[in-house]
């Protein structure tokens, strides 16, 4: 036994943070067993190696093109990074044309089209990316699953990510989470930013703890894994109108994987600035001071976008908020949390908790719950 839970298994799930399937597969991996179909994702077929294979040397030609490369170089030294942060999260450069034909010798070979690092497209094959800095993305194992470019001059689209392939699968994938997760353990938060660029200019300035989303919303998927890494997990967004929409994308997916003790907030930047241009202009001390102070927790941000703009004192006003609030109310699934916030928006529309259970406005926890057992009673034994 390793002392967690008595069993190797058990200290993987801790240490790592994984599932009990992954642990099991992670264990069976390292001692060369054939990994149990139990332990295998349904209907996700083994992905063979020639993928894993095809993306790590692709990830090394990068890094090898960006030390040969004066502009690429020259574009990360003005925004502020070293090569020591490039190189801790594989930085590198995909150069323009199809460089990929030097690494691969079978460029026809079908594991390129199948990692997602060629595209095939009227009768002829090419590089997916192409003059873009170059950004690996790990699974929590620390393999390489997919890329993020980011287009070196002008260019579109700007942000560019592998695509749907058996590896990388955007709204599972969390970039910076294999890098950061010692960082998040030791700061007891995670922070998720829009970009790889605000994950390494934040770590470039000792802010180690933030990851990101790949080009999608926050998923179900993504908080759940977040939650497990740390009790509190902050959202950071531009101020703007497009920052809270965002943000209010992020708090919907995110109100199922809720549980009561783990805390959910989120922090609006000055308009007009994002995470890596706010620590850039003012430093590390005010960023973190922002998340000291300025973070807006997933009840009070709930609460307060619902009764924005209503007249909360005009029975339709409260008709329409209480509709709004009905569908968001009964995705909660923290029990105690979800209780707490019916309490609330019941005292804004000027009811009783109680009115909104008998209107069917309930926590998925309170309507799942069973009725409890009728206990006998005992009599004090002096009787």
């Amino acid at each position: 036994g390793c002392g967690a839970h008595g069993t190797a298994l058990g200290f993987l799930m801790e240490y790592e943070h994984m599932s009990f399937p992954d642990a099991v597969a992670a264990l069976a991996q390292d001692v060369g067993l054939p990994i149990p179909e139990s332990a295998r994702e349904p209907d996700r077929p083994r992905p063979p190696p020639a993928l894993w294979d095809a993306l790590e040397q692709a990830a090394q030609f990068y890094k090898q093109q960006l030390k040969q490369s004066p502009h690429a170089i020259d574009y990360l030294k003005r925004r502020g990074l070293t090569g020591a942060i490039a190189a801790r999260y594989g930085v590198g450069y995909a150069p323009d044309g199809s460089p990929l034909k030097q690494v691969f010798p079978d460029y026809a070979a079908d594991a390129l089209a199948a990692s997602g690092l060629v595209v095939d497209s009227d009768n002829r094959r090419y590089d997916r990316f192409r003059n873009r800095i170059m950004f690996p993305i790990r699974n929590v194992k620390g393999q390489i699953v997919g890329f993020g470019g980011r287009v070196l001059d002008q260019g579109e689209p700007k942000y560019l990510n592998s695509p749907e392939t058996p590896l990388f699968h955007k709204g599972s994938e969390i970039y910076g989470l294999y890098e950061a997760r010692a960082a998040i353990k030791a700061a007891g938060r995670v922070i998720v930013v829009e970009g790889y660029m605000d994950v390494v200019a934040l770590a470039q300035h000792g802010v180690e703890f933030a990851v990101a989303t790949l080009g999608t919303a926050t998923t179900p998927i993504h908080a759940r894994t977040l939650l497990r890494h740390s009790d509190r997990l902050i959202y950071a967004f531009d101020g703007d109108n497009a920052g809270r929409k965002a943000a209010w994308r992020a708090l919907e997916n995110s109100l199922e994987a809720l549980q009561d003790g783990k805390e959910v907030s989120f922090l609006f930047l000055p308009e007009g600035e994002d995470p890596d241009s706010y620590i850039r202009t003012h430093g590390q001390a005010a960023f973190l001071k922002l998340l000291d102070t300025d973070t807006l927790p997933l009840s009070a941000f709930l609460v307060r976008e619902l009764a924005r703009d209503r007249k909360l004192d005009r029975q339709e006003s409260q008709a329409a908020f209480l509709k709004e609030a009905k569908p968001l109310l009964e995705k909660i699934a923290a029990p105690l949390l979800a209780r707490l916030i019916q309490r609330q928006i019941a005292e804004l529309a000027h009811l009783q908790a109680d009115d909104l259970s008998q209107m069917g406005v309930n926590p998925p926890a309170a309507r799942r719950a069973p009725s409890p057992r009728p206990q006998r009673r005992v009599a004090p034994s002096h009787l």
